[in-house]
């Protein structure tokens, strides 16, 4: 098999054989249900990987289907995901290719201590659907995961984004945040905390109340 311009000819071959790249079943979904959702989770994802670049070990609390690890793979020496959904984590091994490989294990944040140590973790689209009682123990448990120097980022749409949400978002979406209730409980477990914003896939640090996305990274873990 030829293609037409020679400089596309490395790309077929590469593609015919490893296979063609497949979404996972969370992102195809998304991919079929709004393609611009993609976009803005991708987003997410590099934002993780520019802030945790160089990183010995790196933990992904609530993964999916792990569609987006191979952008933080690609960043850091060593990356582990966890979902707590078998179905999720059986895809995201199924799909797995060899230049982006990563641990996957199925552990639940709200029930089960997170497996090692790390340098970096990460947690997004996880926090909004814990309940408020359980939440300081979710992050307990980041925290007993994290090394003294590392740094963790949690990731949740926007209490003020909900007015515009889907019904089947809000059905799972029952605590989000406001940008001061976020931080105020990431200061209850960590010296130092930097709030950011997202809307639509750009990342900045405007006026929160617009923000339809709330990223924060911490550091410095209270024991």
């Amino acid at each position: 098999m030829k293609t037409r311009d020679p400089v596309n000819q490395p790309g077929l071959e590469v593609s015919l054989s490893i296979g063609e790249a497949r979404l996972g079943l969370l992102k195809s979904f998304e991919w079929y249900d709004d393609p611009r959702r993609l976009v803005f989770s991708l987003a997410r994802y590099k934002f993780v990987s520019k802030m945790f670049a160089g990183r010995n070990s790196v933990l992904e609390v609530g993964c999916g289907d792990a569609f987006c690890a191979p952008l933080v793979r690609q960043t850091v020496k060593k990356l582990t995901v966890v979902d707590f959904d078998e179905t999720y984590i059986a895809n995201a091994k199924a799909r797995m290719k060899d230049r982006w490989t990563f641990d996957a294990f199925v552990v639940d944040v709200t029930k089960e201590p997170l497996p090692g140590r790390h340098d970096g973790i990460y947690s997004l689209d996880v926090l909004e659907h814990v309940p408020r009682q359980e939440e300081h123990a979710v992050m307990r448990r980041i925290v007993d995961a994290l090394e003294p120097h590392g740094a963790v980022i949690i990731g949740m749409p926007s209490l003020e984004s909900q007015e515009f949400a889907s019904p089947a978002s809000k059905a799972g979406h029952i605590n989000c945040k406001t940008e001061p209730e976020l931080r105020a409980l990431m200061e209850q477990h960590f010296d130092n905390v930097f709030m950011f914003a997202m809307n639509d896939e750009v990342v900045h640090t405007g006026f929160a109340p617009m923000a339809h996305y709330r990223l924060a990274l911490a550091c410095g873990p209270k024991r």
